[in-house]
């Protein structure tokens, strides 16, 4: 039983570890996106309708 609350106590730290590692990833910018606004024009598939006289 001893093992069992060894295990959980590990688990529980490597878990707060991964998700201050991805707070702190989040804080520093790694997930923005610099890419798609500079292409955006690139991929716009919007068609202007020419009026019918």
């Amino acid at each position: 039983m001893g093992a069992f609350y060894i295990m959980i106590t590990i688990s529980l730290i490597i878990a707060v570890g991964f998700l201050s590692a991805f707070m702190w990833s989040v804080k520093k910018g790694h997930f923005d996106d610099d890419y798609t606004p500079s292409v955006r024009i690139l991929l716009d598939d919007t068609t202007t309708e020419q009026p019918t006289n």
